[in-house]
């Protein structure tokens, strides 16, 4: 039964972390897909530091999250 919760706390902290980061962005006014938010929290989720990506968006999820963003 451990795991099962170690599971659910892991995408519980993954869930709430992409709702405050949305958030965060709405409220600085910038609004951002929300695949692109998806993305971010998953690849965060799973202890990602940096996202290589031509989407500009990134680049304000940057601003708010934990997460390195190249841009090409």
């Amino acid at each position: 039964m451990a795991g099962v919760k170690r599971i659910r706390a892991r995408r519980e902290e993954s869930f709430f972390r992409r709702l405050f980061s949305r958030i965060k962005l709405v409220m600085i006014g910038r609004e951002i897909n929300a695949f692109d938010v998806l993305i971010a929290g998953i690849a965060l989720a799973n202890g990602v530091e940096k996202i290589a990506t031509k989407d500009k968006h990134f680049a304000e999820i940057e601003k708010v999250a934990d997460i390195k963003v190249i841009t090409y």
